[in-house]
């Protein structure tokens, strides 16, 4: 399995977060028509997500769902403060 993997040919943007989940005007993020059409694209989604940019984007949704009224201060805190954990985590440990 691993050789069929290695035998894959990626785009250049693949899994870059900004290029495949960028955010949109109005602050949300889209994934754009042209990777929609792209045979990668649920590999590359994940991995962008799997990265150090993915709890970024976890981070903005419990921002949003706490401005939104629909997450209380606990909560959002406590997943704050899992996001910093991991966040640090993958830092130091290279992934």
């Amino acid at each position: 399995m691993a050789d069929k993997e290695a035998n894959k040919k990626f785009p250049a943007c693949f899994g870059e977060l900004e290029t495949v989940f960028p955010k949109g005007k109005n602050g949300l993020r889209n994934t754009p028509e042209t990777c929609l059409l792209c045979r990668h694209k649920t590999e590359c989604l994940r991995s962008a997500i799997d990265g150090v940019g993915g709890l970024k984007v976890r981070e903005e949704f419990i921002d949003r769902a706490y401005t939104s009224g629909t997450m209380g201060f606990l909560e959002r805190w406590s997943k704050k403060k899992d996001i910093k954990r991991r966040l640090e985590k993958k830092i130091k440990g290279g992934r």
